[in-house]
């Protein structure tokens, strides 16, 4: 089947964003092209319209392709809960618990036909199909039981491209020293090399560009130029480079950044406000005095929870007398207790929750995952869409109102101070965040911001436009389609 492989000379490198970049421009040349990520390891994560959990990273490069998100273009889905162990989820489904070594004794078998039969899916339906590794090829001690990277492109005969960060310096030698490590048969497939995050004068760099093409045998088929818009980050190595924290704004909404966030995507929407500016707080760090602090989503909420009562920073919560959102898991934080009957986060037990709110919650082995359309209440009535991924069940308690027609979706406080919310995707619907700022600016004294209609997949879809535009004249798309059966 036709298809091109991305692979990185390291994590974070921009695999996800060229695979967007690439799927957008073939998408609007008219192919049919689809993305594909084999294995993930990610605590962002995305439901498809079927209930099915992937990379929320795969679900963004399928919107970048046209295309509604679905469970063959991330088969397998590891999401990290501490202990060096990971929830497996295996075509969309939660399927066990464990850690490396268990993983690759009692899945490899199972994830390779899983990747072999979504790639076959995909091949049926589209008539390109651009895959992305993971890390790094060149890890030789893992390379047995990679499953992700020239497995995936041996498999297709895929021709490939090697990706490298030169922001962090030391570029050309990690191409180099990726390449030697390869065997012969997996070098063979590195069809170019894709200089990524270049800030500088290009004329001084060429010869590098020259050399590496000279020594290796492999052309540069791009220099791409650093990337001032924002997309979706695929895991939380992207939260240190975001500097849009720093702009000046009217309003300051600190996150807690828990051990292990989980879906902080939900934030996106949110930074793009050029009223507010959204601040990360670790766990032992100072809260201070912003206008409204989130405990986000955690893949592991009790450990996350034992944290934050350890560093300090429970405290601080109690004593903040701000506006607090709890989303997911930091909304079962807020709550009085989480129980925990079967040891599905480690050792079974009740824990003492956060008690900002009347709120007990109770793990269950059953995990919802469902995309949801809604009607909000408050702060005004409006529809709303959103998706869940959780385990457990709140129930309510005390003085509190509904902010969704369907209570479970969502409470706050009589003194509209705590809120928590089970939606992911909340802030993407621009009318209820608006309305949701405003409550904040209200409390400033500072006049409201104007309703804005849509949701943030309209300005995504505008994003796409402009990652493919501004690169594209840096890319050598012909040669590289050259390739290709497309």
């Amino acid at each position: 089947m036709p298809a091109l492989m991305v692979v990185g000379t390291s994590s974070h490198a921009g695999k996800s964003l060229l695979v967007s970049a690439l799927g957008r421009m073939y998408y609007k040349r008219g192919v049919r092209v689809a993305p594909f990520k084999g294995q993930n390891m990610a605590l962002n994560a995305y439901v498809t319209a079927d209930g099915h959990e992937i990379g929320h990273a795969q679900a963004v490069q399928a919107w970048a392709c046209g295309l509604e998100p679905v469970v063959a273009m991330n088969p397998i889905l590891l999401k990290p809960q501490g202990n060096m162990t990971s929830q497996i989820i295996l075509r969309g489904k939660p399927v066990g618990v464990c850690g490396a070594l268990d993983y690759y004794r009692d899945f490899f078998e199972a994830g390779w036909q899983a990747i072999t039969d979504s790639l076959a899916e995909l091949g049926a339906e589209y008539e390109l199909i651009v895959c992305e590794g993971a890390g790094s090829p060149a890890e030789v001690n893992l390379r047995h039981r990679d499953l992700t990277n020239m497995r995936v492109a041996l498999h297709l005969k895929a021709p490939t491209l090697l990706v490298t960060d030169i922001d962090r310096g030391g570029a050309l030698a990690h191409v180099v020293g990726t390449l030697q490590v390869l065997p012969a048969e997996e070098r063979a497939l590195i069809r170019g090399i894709v200089i990524n995050k270049f800030r500088g004068s290009l004329a001084l760099l060429q010869p590098g560009l020259d050399w590496l093409a000279e020594y290796t045998g492999v052309p540069v088929v791009g220099v791409l130029p650093w990337l001032e818009m924002a997309l979706p980050e695929e895991d939380s190595v992207g939260l240190f480079d975001r500097r849009g924290a720093r702009k000046q704004a009217d309003l300051e909404i600190a996150v807690v950044r828990l051990p292990r966030i989980a879906n902080f995507t939900d934030f996106d929407a949110l930074e793009a406000e050029p009223g507010v500016r959204v601040r990360y707080v670790a766990p032992a760090g100072t809260l201070g005095n912003p206008d409204a602090v989130v405990v986000p989503g955690s893949k592991a909420t009790i450990p996350d929870l034992l944290a934050l009562e350890a560093s300090g920073m429970a405290r601080q919560l109690r004593a903040y007398r701000g506006v607090v959102l709890g989303i997911c898991g930091g909304l079962q934080m807020l709550g009085t207790s989480i129980e925990d009957p079967q040891g599905l986060e480690g050792v079974a037990g009740t824990f003492a929750g956060l008690d900002l709110i009347r709120a007990r919650t109770v793990f269950e082995t059953v995990k919802t995952t469902r995309r949801v359309r809604t009607e909000s209440i408050l702060p005004a009535s409006m529809p709303v869409d959103g998706y869940e991924i959780h385990q457990g069940r709140t129930t309510f308690d005390g003085d509190l109102e509904a902010v969704f027609i369907d209570p479970s979706l969502g409470v706050v406080s009589a003194d509209r101070r705590i809120w928590g919310t089970y939606l992911h995707g909340l802030f993407d619907n621009h009318g209820w965040r608006r309305q949701w700022l405003n409550e904040l600016r209200g409390r400033k004294g500072l006049e409201p911001l104007a309703h804005q209609e849509g949701h943030y997949a309209q300005d995504r879809e505008q994003l796409f436009d402009r990652l493919s535009g501004h690169w594209q004249p840096h890319l050598d798309l012909e040669k590289i389609s050259s390739w290709l059966r497309v």
